[in-house]
C-alpha cells in the first residue's frame, strides 16, 4: 500500500506537459514525409530524363547528317566544275539557287558550304535580289511555349544541371558572345583536325541560345572523284526535341499532382485516424493524472475500434480502473487501520487517566496489565498492517515458481504434533489426488497455509480434528484446510476474507488475533493468481459439520 501511495504522489509530481505538445503533431508532419518522400524520389528519377534526351538528340542528328549527305550528294553531282588545271571546284553560281532549293522544304534549316581551305561558298539565308543586292535571312524565331511553359522549362533545366550528365551527344556551352543562333563553328579549325581526311566524321554540335532555342549543327564533305571539293554545314532547329521532352515532363506532373493530391488527404485521414486519437487518449492520461476524471473519462468511440488504437485505449482505461480501485482501496485501509489502532489506543489512554487517580495497587496492577495487552494488540495490529502493505510490492517483484504444497502440508501437520498441548485439534493430511506442485512463491504459500491453519485450530473444539488435502482440478491445484467448528455463519460467508474481520470463537482472549490474517491470504493468493473461498460442511441433512477454506492456485507447468 505505502508503495501505491508513492505511485500516485509520483504522478502527481510529474510535470504538465507543454501546450505547444498538444497543438502540434509530429506524428502527421512523419506520416507526411514517409509519404512524399518516395514520391519525390519518384519525381526526381523520372524527370532525370538524359537517356531519353539522348536519344531524341541522338535521332536528329542521325537524320540531319542524312539530310547533309543528300545535300553533299546534289552538291558534288551538280555544283562542281574543273577549272583549267582540270582540278573539280565547287562553282559558287551553282551552288548558291541549288542550296536554296534543297532548303526550301525546311524553313527551320541553314545551310552552308565551304570549300577545302574553310572559305564560305554559299549559304541558304543569304539572297541575292535584283540590282546586286544581298539579302540575309535570319532563322525563324523561335516557337512561343508560354510563360509557364518556358518558366517550367527552365526550372526542369536548372533542376537537371544539378544532376552529372554522361550523354552520348555533346552539348556545346559557346557562352553568351555566341550564344546565339547564327554561331557556327571554325572550319578552318575542323578541317586542320581532320587533316583533309574525308573519312573523318566531323563532330556534331548541340547548343541552348539564349532565346531558348536548340541546335544542332552537322557537317558532311562533298565529294568528287573520291576527292573532297567542300563542305556542307547543315543547322536546324530541334523543336521536336523540346515539345517531346515538355510533353513528357508535363505528364510527370500531371501524375505527380495527382499523387500528391491523393497523398496529402491520406495523410490527413491517417493523421485523424491515428495521430488525433492518441492525443485524446495522451489528454485522458492527463486528466487522469492531475486526478479530474476516473476510469469513465476515455472516449468509448476510441474503446469501440478494433486496432491498436483500440488496444491502447482499453489498456488505458483497465490502468485507470485498476488505479483508482487501488487509490479507493488505500483510502479504505487507511479508514479501517486508523480505526482499529484508535480502540487500544482509546483503552491505554483510558486506563492511564484512571490509573492516576486510583491508590489501590491491585487496580493499578490490573490497569498496567490492560495497558500491557493493549501495547500487545497494537504491536500485532501494525506488525500485520506493515505485512499487508509489503505483499503487492513484494510479490510483484519476486519471480513465480514451482512449490510442491505435499511436504509443506506435512511439514506444518509435524509441527503442530510436536507443540499440540493437551485438548488441542490435531490435524491430519489425506492423501492427495494428482499433482500437488503449484506456480508460486515458496514462504507466501507457507504464510497462507499457516494463517489458515491457525483461523482452524482456534475455532476447532477440544480434541477436534483438522484435515488437510490436495487434489488436481483442470488446471487448478485445490488445498483445502476442513475444521470441526461451529461453521461460519451464512451471513458472513461474503465478508469472512474482510480486513479487520471480528468475528472469533467464545471465550478467546480479546486481541488476540489483529483480523487481517484471511485478508493477507486472499491478497497473496490473488497476487498468485489464484482463488480463495469458504464455505460449510454439511451431512446429508444439513447440519453444519465445520468450515471448509479452498485455495486454488495454478498447477506449474
Amino acid at each position: 500500500m505505502p508503495d501505491s501511495f508513492a505511485a500516485a504522489d509520483t504522478l502527481a509530481d510529474a510535470p504538465s506537459r507543454p501546450a505547444s505538445a498538444r497543438r502540434v503533431s509530429p506524428l502527421l508532419r512523419r506520416i507526411l514525409l514517409v509519404n512524399l518522400v518516395p514520391l519525390a524520389l519518384l519525381l526526381a528519377a523520372l524527370l532525370y530524363l538524359d537517356q531519353y534526351q539522348n536519344g531524341l538528340l541522338a535521332a536528329e542528328v542521325t537524320a540531319l547528317r542524312e539530310q547533309a549527305r543528300i545535300y553533299a550528294g546534289a552538291l558534288g553531282e551538280s555544283a562542281v566544275r574543273d577549272d583549267d588545271a582540270g582540278h573539280a571546284r565547287l562553282q559558287p553560281d551553282l551552288a548558291r539557287p541549288l542550296l536554296h532549293s534543297l532548303t526550301e522544304p525546311t524553313p527551320n534549316a541553314q545551310a552552308r558550304v565551304y570549300d577545302p581551305e574553310g572559305q564560305l561558298v554559299a549559304d541558304s539565308r543569304v539572297h541575292e535580289g535584283t540590282g546586286g543586292a544581298v539579302t540575309t535571312e535570319p532563322l525563324p524565331p523561335a516557337a512561343a511555349r508560354g510563360e509557364v511553359l518556358g518558366a517550367i522549362g527552365r526550372v526542369y533545366d536548372r533542376v537537371l544541371a544539378w544532376f552529372p550528365h554522361e550523354g552520348e551527344v555533346p552539348v556545346l556551352d559557346t557562352g553568351p558572345s555566341a550564344a546565339g543562333p547564327d554561331w557556327q563553328p571554325d572550319m578552318r579549325e575542323e578541317l586542320r583536325l581532320s587533316g583533309g581526311n574525308k573519312a573523318r566524321q566531323m563532330q556534331a554540335y548541340v547548343r541552348r541560345t539564349q532565346d531558348d532555342r536548340l541546335l544542332v549543327t552537322v557537317s558532311e564533305p562533298v565529294v568528287r572523284d573520291r576527292r573532297m571539293v567542300g563542305i556542307v554545314l547543315l543547322t536546324r532547329e530541334a523543336r521536336e526535341v523540346d515539345n517531346s521532352l515538355l510533353a513528357v515532363r508535363l505528364s510527370i506532373l500531371a501524375l505527380f499532382g495527382l499523387a500528391l493530391g491523393l497523398t496529402v488527404p491520406l495523410s490527413w485521414y491517417l493523421s485523424l485516424t491515428i495521430a488525433r486519437p492518441i492525443l485524446r487518449l495522451a489528454r485522458v492520461a492527463e486528466q487522469m493524472r492531475e486526478g479530474r476524471g476516473r476510469s469513465g473519462i476515455v472516449p468509448p468511440l476510441l474503446l469501440a475500434r478494433h486496432d491498436e488504437v483500440g488496444e491502447l485505449a482499453q489498456a488505458l482505461a483497465q490502468s485507470a480502473r485498476a488505479l483508482w480501485d487501488r487509490m479507493d482501496a488505500i483510502e479504505r485501509f487507511a479508514a479501517d487501520v486508523a480505526h482499529e489502532i484508535k480502540n487500544p489506543l482509546t483503552s491505554i489512554r483510558s486506563a492511564i487517566e484512571t490509573l492516576r487517580r486510583i491508590d489501590d495497587a491491585d487496580k493499578q496492577r490490573r490497569l498496567l496489565a490492560i495497558i500491557a495487552e493493549d501495547v500487545g494488540r497494537l504491536d500485532r495490529l501494525i506488525s500485520d498492517i506493515s505485512d499487508a502493505s509489503r505483499i503487492d510490492a513484494e510479490l510483484s517483484r519476486v519471480a513465480t515458481g514451482p512449490v510442491d504444497v505435499a511436504p509443506i502440508l506435512a511439514t506444518l501437520a509435524g509441527i503442530n504434533a510436536a507443540t499440540r498441548a493437551d485438548g488441542a485439534p490435531h490435524i491430519e493430511v489425506a492423501p492427495a489426488e494428482g499433482a500437488t506442485v503449484v506456480q508460486g512463491v515458496e514462504d507466501r504459500v507457507v504464510q497462507v497455509l499457516r494463517n489458515l491453519i491457525a483461523n482452524a485450530v482456534s475455532f476447532s473444539p477440544a480434541n477436534g480434528r483438522i484435515v488437510l488435502t490436495t487434489r488436481e482440478s483442470g488446471g487448478m491445484v485445490e488445498i483445502c484446510v476442513d475444521d470441526e467448528g461451529p461453521g461460519i455463519p451464512q451471513a458472513r460467508l461474503e465478508h469472512i476474507f474482510d480486513r479487520f474481520y471480528s468475528e472469533r470463537p467464545r471465550g478467546e482472549q480479546f486481541g488476540q488475533h489483529s483480523g487481517l490474517g484471511l485478508s493477507i491470504s486472499r491478497q497473496i493468493v490473488a497476487a498468485l493468481r489464484g482463488r480463495i473461498s469458504a464455505e460449510n460442511r454439511r451431512d446429508p441433512g444439513g447440519r453444519v459439520l465445520g468450515a471448509r477454506f479452498v485455495v486454488r492456485l495454478p498447477r506449474a507447468g
